[in-house]
């Protein structure tokens, strides 16, 4: 065989050649079927990941198939520019972000193309989302091993490039031992599946002297001539994840071209297709939390637990759970710890319920009267196991902007050692935190997958200045040197990238380094793909997202006041950490967030992809596609479909509130020039005052008359700018006209409780607050109501009219004082308006005692009767019902109470996880939102409405939830009201 030279190693240049960008644009519709997207908002909206870098790319191409990529790539070669594949974009290392024609595979490129349940393996497309993939297979029994904390969206091409683990490779290893093969492309135009490779297999390619011979001669060449430093360097440890896997070429692993491809971080080939090595479904789990005095006990004990085979053993510190009380996040799991200030979770798998319970005693009888013996907590009950184990997975989000503390940031937070070292690991990385000022009472956390030896964290860097800047790099650099001293690695599953790439050299050395360059070169001599990643990186302090000249505009006429950024506009837009919790698919699993996504798809319509906008058009870097502030077109089309469901709120683990950050967009990019709001804005946000006038002149009839008739109708939503929709009918006689007839009922022994009159249950709805009235005097409140016309300002805020917003509702605050000051309680129906009282009213005006004072004494119609009427015993309903939750009820008041309230009263309800109804108050009745509005009651909310049976209620106290299902759900079913279920029994009885 002749010779074969290896090419020299691939070396970072910082002169890329000019790309005729107009004409590659061009050439890329042309021969491309996907979506080719050049302009300023898309490359805004990609151009940082959950890392702490950013970079700009050149365009963004959405392939409808594998094939459609292929092409994609080809265009790019003509034109010599650099690709970057991309998945669900959650990396925290900065490999999802370059100046590169990023392929963004998840909206089209997701499907199974076969499964081989004999074979256990199957065939996906790299965009494929890990949690629709093992829902898809779930009938077979059989499902992808590793799942890390991002399951609901990541990828799994963005899970093969990083290498991914999660806790489930305490049994399944990462992704790298759960891959057949893998179909490729390199930069030059060369596809092939590549996977294991025998000694005949391997002379088989080579008699073809194609492209793939050549590789394989130099990967075999490369493997020989760095055999010894790649056995001797790489640390024998299950999370090793840093570098190229080398290791996957030497003989005693067969030559296996996937696997050393996997991890790569798109920086050798393009991902097509994956082979993916299936494990079978364990049916049954038991849990067991172990408490501990601190968490290097914690981690001293993992040794004499993993003989037992646990299939998940994670580790979580109490500043962890400290970080979670405070954002109120699992407040119910974490009731249920055990005593202790750090706790391992054992989790055990098997076939039967008797089989992992007696894992879990064998257990705790072996560490009984141990050095390692802990308080217990165990646990086989579905339900409270997943609340115990979102403590572990929310903690990425957890620890990102925790009130009254510094920002914390990625960069060291996926070291690994070997398990029996960690104990001794963890205290080494807790010195150095107190050595460079990072260590304090409530920070860092310390969690992970103990395990396996693999700890995250995120650390207070001050990334804001340049002697924070340079303390993040000196900090950086000496934790590499401490956990190579460990034997560890740098990365444990979140890969290289750019955070980490640089400092390679002190783990495996130069001539390992080196050989990292020459494999480069032997897939991408040119360094098109993903250049700047691993090999020949950019620093670790080069393209910071934010950085010593971080300098952004920070508006200062603002109509909120943003109380937990510090009243900073500019920090607010800077809140989302980018973990993609809000880009989720299929069912929401009690989320929320986002539903224009659930229904397009596309990463400018998440939560993530808005706030990638917002930050951009503050423009820190002067270098923003988005420079045109309040008026920034790009910005304001990408919020046109925000629903303003609120569910973010709650919902994202950093609690970016996009309905507020909307809304004040809005009003802005219109002020001072009316003339260019859609005529929606004022026929829906001007509605409480229309309904006064319809009340007052009592032409309900004549109006609804006039609205009805189908000539007129179509008239009127022309006029209005209106979907064409049906128009709601005015009540003839509104809920304050009731209530001012009416001679007060029940003997008020609880108090006097003050029925807000909120626009749609007064003028379009009094039914509901009628129930409402017989039931809290049945209950024993005296019902009282304002006499005048009051409003809560929601359709003005909803419409971005703050403005006004503002003045009604400071009125209103007036109104209400006196009953306030007094103690009195404020009751609310409308789950809407009273998320006004309660979230936005204290954000528009945080220093107002009043609206403290009226936040605080808000209450549903559930927390009334549960929490402030001791005793009360509701009417027994004795039935079934689904209950539609309000995106606001869920974002702000929840649903806790309602369910103990239905539960009294005998109603077996399920909460449907549906996410928002799609109306969301203005939105669906705005033109040019029909096909998202109906896409996402579409999702979950109809289908379940139709197949229900007739005599099971369909709770919806939304107004909007109750229009939603009354237009679309067709057969006649109709949503009630809370008050009116269980008020109606009382007329029964």
């Amino acid at each position: 065989m002749a010779t074969v030279e290896l090419p020299a190693p691939v070396r970072r240049t910082d002169r890329p050649e000019p790309i005729d960008v107009g004409s590659m644009i061009t050439a890329l519709r042309d021969r491309v079927d996907g979506e080719i997207r050049f302009d300023p908002g898309s490359r805004a909206t990609y151009a940082t990941d959950a890392s702490n870098f950013r970079q700009l790319p050149i365009g963004v191409v959405v392939p409808r198939t594998p094939e459609a990529a292929v092409a994609a790539v080809a265009v790019a070669r003509e034109f010599g520019a650099p690709v970057l594949s991309r998945g669900g974009g959650t990396s925290l290392a900065g490999q999802c972000t370059n100046t590169a024609v990023v392929i963004d595979w998840s909206k089209y490129c997701n499907r199974i193309e076969s499964v081989d349940q004999e074979a256990r393996t199957c065939l996906v497309q790299p965009g494929i989302v890990l949690d629709e993939l093992n829902r898809q297979l779930a009938d077979t029994g059989l499902r992808f091993g590793p799942e890390p904390a991002t399951h609901p969206n990541c990828t799994i091409g963005g899970m093969i490039g990083n290498n991914s683990c999660g806790a489930t490779a305490q049994r399944t290893g990462k992704v790298v031992d759960n891959i057949k093969r893998l179909e490729v492309l390199t930069y030059d135009g060369s596809r092939f599946w590549c996977g294991e490779t025998s000694d005949e297999e391997y002379a088989e390619i080579e008699r073809r002297g194609d492209t793939r011979a050549m590789i394989y001669r130099q990967l075999r060449r490369l493997r020989d001539e760095y055999a010894d430093e790649i056995r001797e360097r790489y640390p024998d440890i299950p999370r090793r994840v840093s570098g190229y896997n080398l290791d996957s070429l030497l003989p005693e692993h067969d030559f296996d071209v996937a696997r050393l491809l996997v991890g790569s971080e798109s920086t050798l080939v393009t991902v097509l297709r994956a082979e993916l090595e299936l494990v079978p479904v364990q049916s049954e789990r038991s849990l067991i939390v172990l408490g501990y005095p601190d968490i290097y006990r914690a981690a001293d004990a993992v040794p004499a637990i993993l003989p037992h085979e646990p299939v998940a053993l994670e580790g979580v510190d109490h500043k962890l759970i400290t970080d979670q009380q405070l954002k109120g996040l699992n407040p119910q799991a974490i009731k249920e710890l055990p005593e202790g200030t750090a706790f391992l979770m054992v989790q055990f798998g098997g076939d039967s319920t008797e089989e992992v319970d007696r894992q879990g005693k064998q257990l705790l009888e072996a560490l009984h009267e141990t050095e390692h013996e802990p308080d217990v907590a165990f646990y086989d009950d579905p339900d409270r196991e997943a609340e115990l184990w979102a403590v572990r997975e929310s903690g990425l989000g957890a620890t990102a902007h925790v009130p009254h503390r510094p920002d914390t940031f990625e960069g060291w937070e996926d070291s690994a050692v070997a398990p029996d070292r960690l104990g001794d690991y963890l205290r080494g990385l807790n010195r150095l935190y107190q050595e460079f000022g990072y260590a304090s009472e409530t920070g860092p956390s310390l969690y992970g997958h103990f395990g396996q030896g693999c700890v995250h964290t995120r650390i207070g860097f001050d990334l804001y200045t340049a002697d924070g800047v340079a303390t993040y790099r000196r900090f950086m650099e000496r934790a590499a040197d401490l956990v190579v001293g460990f034997g560890g690695s740098l990365s444990g599953e979140h890969g290289d990238g750019q955070s980490r790439g640089e400092l390679l050299g002190r783990m495996f050395g130069d001539r390992l380094v080196d050989a990292f360059g020459r494999l480069k070169a032997i897939f991408d001599p040119l360094d098109r793909m993903n250049p700047g990643k691993i090999t020949a990186p950019y620093r670790l302090d080069e393209n910071l997202r934010l950085g010593a000249d971080w300098a952004p505009w920070d508006p200062q006429d603002l109509y909120f006041k943003y109380p937990h950024d510090g009243g900073s506009f500019a920090e607010a837009a800077n809140r989302c950490v980018g973990v993609g919790k809000c880009r989720q698919h299929g069912n929401s699993g009690g989320q929320v967030m986002c539903p224009s996504y659930q229904v397009t798809g596309e990463e400018e319509h998440s939560t993530r992809g808005r706030a990638r906008l917002l930050f951009e058009m503050v423009n820190g870097h002067g270098d923003s596609p988005v420079d045109n502030g309040w008026r920034s077109d790009e910005v304001h089309d990408a919020l046109d479909l925000c629903l303003a469901c609120k569910g973010c709120k709650t919902d994202c683990p950093a609690n970016v509130d996009m309905a507020s950050y909307k809304v004040e967009f809005m009003a802005h990019y219109y002020r001072g020039r009316p003339w260019k709001r859609p005529r929606s804005d004022f026929a829906i946000g001007w509605m409480p005052a229309i309904g006064q006038l319809v009340s007052r002149f009592k032409i309900a009839p004549l109006v609804n008359r006039l609205s009805h008739t189908p000539g007129l109708h179509r008239l009127a939503i022309r006029l209005g700018g209106l979907a064409d929709r049906e128009i709601p009918i005015f009540a003839e006689q509104t809920l304050q006209q009731w209530v001012a007839g009416r001679t007060p009922g029940g003997d008020g022994h609880r108090g006097t409780v003050l029925l807000w009159p909120d626009t749609f249950t007064n003028n379009f709805h009094p039914e509901v607050g009628k129930a409402a009235v017989r039931l809290l005097e049945d209950a024993g409140w005296r019902v009282t109501m304002p006499e005048q016309p009051v409003c809560c300002g929601l359709t003005w805020i909803s419409t971005g009219q703050l403005g006004v917003a503002r003045r009604v509702l400071s009125r209103t605050v007036r109104q209400l004082a006196p009953h306030v000051r007094a103690g009195g309680l404020v009751l609310g129906l409308e789950p809407s308006c009273t998320a006004v009282f309660r979230s936005d009213a204290p954000e528009l005006f945080p220093t107002d005692r009043d609206v403290r004072r009226l936040r605080d004494q808000t209450v549903t119609l559930a927390e009334l009767l549960t929490e402030h009427s001791p005793g009360y015993q509701p009417p027994q309903v004795d039935g079934k019902a689904i209950a539609q939750v309000h995106c606001h009820q869920h974002a702000v008041m929840g649903w806790d109470a309602d369910q103990k309230l239905l539960q009294a009263a005998g109603v077996d309800a399920e909460q449907l996880e549906s996410g928002c109804c799609g109306l969301a108050g203005n939105f669906g009745f705005e033109r040019g939102h029909e096909a998202v509005s109906e896409g996402a009651a579409e999702r979950v909310l109809l289908p379940r409405i139709r197949e229900a049976d007739t005599m099971t209620a369909v709770l919806a106290d939304g107004f909007s939830c109750r229009t939603q299902i009354s237009e679309l759900a067709g057969n006649g079913r109709t949503g009630i009201h809370l008050a009116q279920l269980l008020a109606d029994r009382l007329i029964e009885e």
